[in-house]
């Protein structure tokens, strides 16, 4: 559907939208919860017994020492190499006894503290956090279909990052904006992430100048000296494998450079089962496992003690076409499997809000939420991608950013722990005695005293029953998203920054522009 989701109805649709969402003059877009870090209270589903977290330690163990790990990068292989690991040309083989030494140093808990400290996240214990799409090269949406992405788009997703107080995170390129040359692309947009949210931002690690770049910008920001910002962590990159058994030059470069300041650095090896790993489960864990601990155990050698996590992005892949597969029942048991490992060596875990749908369907919607119910049952501290995600990462979509904000929400109540209370108020003697028999809680104190808190409260979804909702428009969901979205960019307002670092980034990013910015194969 290219056109505006206004102008073409389904037959019988009237117009207008959900009462509950039409908004008045001075009104917000929607009414949403308050910002806050989720606290997930349920122990991690462990489908693996003790004998099988041994088996798969014991597995990625071997691969580390028998197989080895190709590190394309001379100055890391220099480094393992001083360390006491068997080099030969680019393969490094590291004993068990080695990379457990390394884990060790690894901090169980960080936080990472933005330029506005209210945004502050955790990562670690039961904390749970949600970070928006990262890096797809397409956009789509209702009016306009797919379409490259570009750097207007790419400011709109920034804008729902910000708005969204279930996003806590400003992570990669919620769209890439290829209409921007890749050498001075991270300069703008770091600046408009910085600018127009206060959220933790992330930096790619693709070359030395890019990771430089994003650290002075993110110290300018927050009004940072040097050793202030080297002092404690202000911002993350996020690395990956060249799964099966690479680490390139220019993540380990990035990587390198961000622990050596204090800087987290989550290492999540992408490893499809089927293609770029076994086709079974333990096996494609196994090697994501070994592929991740053996970046981690660089960075614990060279800055011990740096904060670190370990990601998980092992899935399936489609047999029959080869495409990528998620929120699949292989994908949920791997993301849990992955968290025993994970609680195993005491390092907080990265997993990811997924699907392979094209359009913010049904598929989609259910796709992710397998997804997300993997993050929250495998304990995860970090969900990458969790709203806006499509076509197995490449599309981003604001009405799916949308509808998963919606189903974020939802997660965050459901981890409240007003849902399970037990006090003599809760458990609501009094009411039921003056209830009664055949009468209903409708108007009963105890009912008017809680019910405008009482029960999540959507502003996606639409609870009326099938004759009222096609009497006001029959409008579909995406719609109401859509909707919503563009209802959002109209009243957004970016969060305040004083005017002296304003103007200093916009210098620093001025003078690199006049430098050349980053270096570029083309």
């Amino acid at each position: 559907m290219t056109e505006d989701a206004g102008s073409k109805r389904r037959p019988g649709a009237r117009g207008g939208g959900r009462a509950g969402h039409q908004r008045r003059a001075g009104s917000h877009a929607i009414e949403q919860m308050p910002w806050r870090i989720p606290q997930n209270p349920d122990r991690p589903t462990e489908p693996l017994d003790e004998a099988g977290v041994r088996a798969i330690h014991t597995g990625a163990m071997r691969i580390l020492s028998e197989i080895g790990i190709e590190f394309l990068n001379p100055e890391a292989v220099g480094h393992l190499k001083a360390a006491g690991c068997i080099v030969d040309g680019t393969n490094v083989r590291m004993d068990e006894a080695f990379v457990m030494e390394m884990v060790r140093r690894a901090p169980a808990e960080f936080a990472i503290t933005p330029r506005n400290p209210d945004r502050a996240i955790a990562l670690g214990g039961r904390n749970m956090v949600f970070v928006n799409v990262s890096s797809p090269p397409n956009a789509w949406d209702l009016a306009r279909g797919k379409r490259p992405g570009d750097f207007e788009t790419f400011r709109e997703f920034v804008k729902l990052t910000q708005y969204f107080n279930c996003i806590h995170v400003a992570g990669g390129y919620p769209v890439e904006p290829v209409d921007i040359h890749p050498s001075v692309r991270h300069l703008d947009c770091l600046y408009e992430k910085l600018t127009l949210t206060d959220k933790v931002v992330h930096a790619y690690s693709l070359g030395r100048e890019r990771v430089e770049d994003v650290m002075e910008m993110v110290r300018i920001a927050a009004g940072l000296t040097h050793e202030e910002f080297d002092a404690a962590p202000r911002m993350y990159t996020n690395i990956n494998s060249v799964s099966p058994l690479k680490h390139d030059f220019p993540m380990l470069d990035g990587a390198m450079r961000l622990a050596r300041r204090g800087q987290p650095v989550i290492v999540t090896p992408f490893t499809l089962a089927g293609a770029m790993a076994p086709v079974t489960m333990a096996g494609a864990v196994a090697l994501s496992v070994a592929e991740g601990l053996a970046a981690i155990a660089l960075l614990e050698w060279i800055a011990p003690g740096c904060p670190v996590a370990l990601g998980t992005f092992t899935s399936n892949v489609d047999m029959k076409s080869g495409a990528p597969a998620f929120g699949t029942p292989e994908y949920v048991r791997a993301t849990q499997m992955t968290g025993q490992l994970a609680r195993l060596y005491g390092i907080p875990l990265r997993s990811s809000g997924v699907c392979a749908g094209n359009v913010p369907d049904a598929q989609a919607m259910w796709e992710t939420m397998n997804s997300l119910w993997a993050a929250v049952t495998s304990g995860t501290h970090l969900v990458y991608h969790a709203a806006g995600w499509l076509e197995g990462g490449l599309i981003a979509s604001p009405e799916k950013f949308v509808m998963d904000c919606e189903v974020l929400q939802m997660f965050q109540r459901y981890c409240e722990a007003a849902t399970w209370a037990t006090t003599p108020e809760d458990i609501a003697l009094d009411a039921i005695r003056e209830v009664g028999a055949g009468g209903h809680f409708f108007g009963c104190r105890h009912t008017q005293d809680r019910y405008s808190t009482a029960f999540y409260a959507p502003f996606v979804s639409d609870w009326r029953n099938y004759e009222a909702w096609s009497a006001d428009g029959a409008i579909w969901t995406a719609e109401r998203a859509h909707r919503i979205y563009k209802a959002i960019l109209a009243e957004f307002e970016p969060p305040p920054m004083d005017e002296g670092r304003r103007a200093e980034l916009a210098d620093f990013v001025a003078r690199r522009k006049a430098e050349g910015g980053a270096p570029t194969d083309f």
